[in-house]
């Protein structure tokens, strides 16, 4: 039996929840974040507007655009309550992101109904309930549900009936190909591949001879709508983290080390919330030409200690400062990878006399009760880049 893949993505996240609260933003192109645009609503993306961006280039592209701060809590609150939507709907749920999820309802016919009623039924319950609009591809793989619930945006629906697949996906541009960005699709035009069918009227040795062995065979078998994978649920994270955006500018290595230590803090505490412990220590860079570049460690031993991680991040980014210094950075973020469970790892003696582990277990608890600004250390004090919103993970 094939089978049926809804893939579904809300329309222009971040700009649609601001417009959605603010009635005055309806109908007006909404950028959320001023030097570096996180987001864009529709009406800012038929102007040219695509993130990221800087809000200089995008303040020339649409000046009349009305510019808001971020608010992770709003848009936090609104994907939990579409994900509930979705678990309704179906227990087979794989959150992509924040505001996308893969959702099998193979099987559910006589239940719920078939794939295209149960996606306009999901569309208008997240309308109805959560204020938002749901962009949903229906198809027998997740490669070809993703690529239709792109091809339907904004607001829309698009079913790939079974027997159908090929005739829908090879008069597409290559760039619906998953992993095809600029360079690949230079590569293939210079070739006059264009179109899906071009790739896809290719031999396998052909596409290797001009990607290489591993792109050639991921193209060639999305090409030929060739994708086994199954929707995974309950997959637990394999690694924790955040970051901050900011202005290009030229910031010093105390002002970036400020806003280093504040996404620490939050990484760990949402670290020991979960009862993990990470191994590998992840600086990621944004420079001003939104270029990225990471940087990272992998300590001795696992840990959910704020201040080994933060010891460890200072190095990260003070190696990395002469290119910093000259490339200017417009974002900086923390992971931790290398996950495993707080209670399976042996502890190492001979022990410390300070225990820093309690330390911050009795901070997080009193910013869980009193809020985060309760207790907050002494070198944030006072700096207005704590103002710069958090960015989901």
């Amino acid at each position: 039996m094939a089978r049926t893949i809804l893939h579904a993505d809300l329309d222009s996240f971040y700009a649609s929840v601001e417009q959605r609260d603010d009635p005055r933003l309806r109908g007006r192109p909404v950028l959320v974040g001023g030097g570096v645009v996180l987001a864009a609503s529709c009406e800012a993306k038929a102007r040219g507007i695509r993130t990221p961006i800087s809000g200089r280039e995008a303040r020339r592209l649409c000046p009349d655009a009305v510019i808001v701060r971020p608010r992770m809590e709003a848009y936090a609150e609104a994907s939990a309550r579409v994900f509930e939507i979705f678990h309704d709907v179906s227990p087979e749920v794989e959150g992509v992101s924040i505001d996308e999820a893969f959702i099998d309802v193979t099987g559910l016919g006589r239940l719920v109904g078939d794939g295209p009623s149960i996606a306009a039924a999901l569309r208008s319950r997240v309308h109805r309930d959560v204020g938002l609009a749901l962009s949903v591809g229906v198809a027998t793989t997740k490669f070809l549900a993703k690529v239709a619930s792109a091809v339907s945006k904004p607001d829309g629906l698009l079913v790939v009936e079974p027997g159908q697949e090929l005739q829908f996906l090879h008069p597409l541009p290559i760039q619906r190909l998953w992993g095809v960005g600029p360079v690949t699709a230079g590569k293939l035009n210079d070739r006059g591949l264009r179109l899906v069918a071009d790739v896809a009227a290719l031999e396998l040795d052909q596409l290797i001879a001009i990607l290489g062995p591993g792109w050639g065979r991921h193209l060639h078998a999305l090409a030929h709508n060739h994708d086994a994978r199954p929707v995974v649920t309950g997959r637990r994270r394999r690694s924790i983290g955040a970051q901050r955006a900011f202005p290009r500018g030229r910031l010093g290595l105390d002002e970036a080390e400020a806003i280093l230590l504040d996404v620490i803090e939050r990484v760990m505490a949402r670290l020991r919330r979960a009862h993990r412990l990470g191994r590998t220590v992840v600086l990621r860079l944004r420079f001003a030409d939104f270029t990225e570049v990471t940087r990272s460690h992998t300590l001795a031993e696992s840990t959910n200690t704020t201040a080994t991680v933060v010891i460890t991040a200072r190095t990260l980014l003070r190696a990395a400062w002469p290119e910093i210094s000259e490339r200017g950075l417009s974002k900086v973020g923390i992971a931790l990878q290398g996950l495993s469970d707080d209670a399976a790892v042996q502890l190492v003696l001979p022990f410390g006399d300070k225990d820093l582990a309690g330390v911050d277990a009795a901070v997080d608890a009193i910013h869980d009760r009193f809020g985060k600004s309760s207790v907050v250390r002494a070198s944030l004090l006072g700096r207005s880049i704590l103002g710069v919103p958090m960015l989901p993970d």
